[in-house]
């Protein structure tokens, strides 16, 4: 069987789905969404501690924003920079942004002043003026500091936390320091405005007379960038609206018929897409502004009831630790997304054994694949341990990194992609979007992945993870879901460091946090050697590890991976 004969589809694709009319992408996604603003204005679109916003509410509020930005001067092809928590603020800003053909880039409120500088400046190159929604914390804490660096920006509009809750809870979370705050001042040559105070209620809520098209570029979205700065992926509203539309018809999902909720930041490409779609659905969205926070997870949970849950694997680990995550109810979830990184597959079944057989569904993609590009099937058989099958209208393939010949069924090989959702390249990088797409179309992701007889794909590792020991390649993933089974585990990241006996060689070094349920004496040493002796019993010798360190916390990018750049930074 070849990978181009997509073999997948009459195998393992449920019944009814297949490749959809490429005609249905021809449109903008604000062009899409206009039907859930028609036809369920008075459907809940945002619940945030204890506020409810409508779509009528959230189309008027996107709607001021947007002309508020005409009336600073921003026009199509511009762009806007959020960089806040998932609060309502940032949706808002976001579709006024879209709907008069602006760019939105989201920018983390994790970002050092130096990141955002580089990122403000690299959307801002060619001619392009930046807008920014910001955080007053970071405002005051960062960008009062690099104000002077931003040529490019020209609006900075603020807000808090704290913007949309009620006001007493509002209030208590600023005095408690629960809610971060900072003072706004003026900044010299830019315009700063207030969103609650300045721009809410003060424009025209009227849809701006803009036309959008589907070729139109709709986010810039940067990679978290493992090696080098980081490299803006260009998304177009084709791009974006083919994933969307897949994605809904792979799940079957009906219009107007659920309620989401989801830890993964907006700024992040997994959350901006868990997002529209549930915008694009008419569904009830649940924010989450701090994803580490399980018990208002748990909380919004049993209040709103959603049936459709999407996380990065680490937050359901967390939630898995939280005694009142077993109150929610098997009747509850319909679906249970994971994606962004591997997932045990122990974990998994966990996992699953709360909210129900069967729920959980891994899904893969990159933020070049807006983002998704596999998923297990909604009806048919989920694979634990798998990303599931290629999508529809998607062609993927598996080639040695090396030789870029394709690698057989059951070999390992890194994943190339090809279809709609694929972006049109790197902003500013010419150079960094002929290494990533071939003359084919085929986007080099960079993950390792092992694909079966079924089209079921496992991830194995990114090709910048692996480990070479003495010629033999080590699948970073796989040892560490083979260690992860060892009870004193509770999560683990491994490693290469160069090994100083043998120039070009490796050895594999494992950053171990004990799990805290494990009876641990405090000898480190006998612990050592009892995960090397199960190391040595379940893993190849060379994917053994030489050397074992315990840390009480591994470190985590701001989407919640683990930060193996921190790692070999530290090591």
């Amino acid at each position: 069987m070849s990978y181009s004969s997509r073999f997948w589809k009459e195998k393992s694709y449920d019944k009814g789905i297949d490749d959809l009319d490429p005609k249905e992408f021809e449109t903008s996604y604000t062009e899409l969404i206009r039907s859930t603003f028609e036809k369920v204005p008075d459907k809940i679109a945002m619940a945030f501690y204890g506020t409810e916003i409508n779509y009528a509410t959230l189309d008027s509020l996107s709607n001021e924003f947007a002309h508020m930005l005409i009336e600073q001067g921003f026009k199509k092809g511009d762009v806007i920079g959020i960089n806040t928590a998932n609060i309502p603020e940032y949706v808002i800003a976001a579709l006024g942004g879209l709907k008069i053909g602006m760019i939105v880039s989201g920018v983390s409120p994790l970002l050092s002043a130096v990141q955002i500088q580089y990122q403000l400046n690299d959307l801002g190159s060619g001619g392009k003026q930046v807008a920014l929604l910001t955080l007053d914390a970071v405002f005051a804490g960062h960008l009062t500091k690099i104000a002077s660096k931003l040529p490019s920006l020209k609006l900075v509009v603020t807000t808090s936390v704290a913007g949309f809750m009620p006001k007493f809870l509002g209030f208590m979370g600023k005095l408690i320091g629960k809610v971060p705050k900072g003072k706004v001042t003026p900044l010299e040559g830019k315009t700063v405005l207030e969103y609650h105070k300045d721009v809410k209620g003060k424009f025209a809520d009227t849809l701006p007379d803009i036309k959008v098209n589907a070729d139109d570029v709709a986010f810039i979205q940067y990679t978290g960038g493992t090696t080098g700065p980081p490299k803006g992926a260009i998304l177009t509203h084709r791009n974006f609206v083919s994933d969307v539309i897949i994605f809904q018809r792979w799940l079957s999902w009906e219009f107007g018929s659920g309620t989401g909720l989801s830890g993964f930041p907006f700024f992040h490409i997994a959350g901006l897409f868990t997002c529209a779609n549930v915008l694009a659905l008419g569904y009830t969205q649940v924010l989450i502004p701090n994803p580490r926070d399980t018990g208002h997870i748990i909380k919004e949970m049993l209040k709103y009831r959603p049936n459709i849950l999407a996380n990065v694997p680490t937050l359901y680990q967390m939630l898995l630790k939280d005694p009142n995550f077993a109150k929610v109810d098997k009747d509850m979830l319909e679906y249970v997304v994971s994606a962004a990184a591997p997932f045990p597959k122990e974990s998994q079944e966990i996992l699953e054994s709360i909210v129900g057989e069967g729920k959980l569904l891994e899904a893969y993609g990159m933020t070049e694949t807006s983002p998704l590009s596999c998923a297990n099937p909604s009806k048919g058989k989920k694979k634990l341990g798998t990303v599931g099958l290629p999508l529809p209208n998607v062609d993927l393939k598996l080639v040695d990194p090396d030789s870029g010949k394709e690698v057989p069924l059951g070999q390992p090989g890194e994943i190339c992609v090809k279809g709609p959702m694929v972006t049109k390249g790197y902003y500013n990088k010419p150079e960094e979007t002929k290494k990533a797409i071939d003359s084919d179309g085929f986007m080099h992701t960079g993950d390792m992945g092992i694909m079966d007889e079924d089209g079921y794909l496992r991830i194995v590792d990114r090709t910048k993870d692996m480990i070479i020991v003495g010629g033999y390649k080590v699948f970073s993933v796989k040892v560490e879901d083979t260690l992860t089974q060892h009870p004193a585990i509770g999560a683990i990241a491994t490693i290469g460091i160069p090994n100083p006996d043998r120039p070009g060689s490796e050895i594999v070094k494992a950053y171990i946090q004990i799990d805290p349920n494990f009876a641990f004496d405090g000898n480190e040493d006998a612990l050592k050697e009892d995960i090397l002796q199960y190391a040595k019993d379940n893993c190849a010798p060379y994917e053994v590890p030489k050397m074992i360190e315990f840390t009480d916390e591994l470190p985590l990018t701001s989407v919640g991976k683990v930060d193996k750049k921190a790692l070999r930074a530290s090591k």
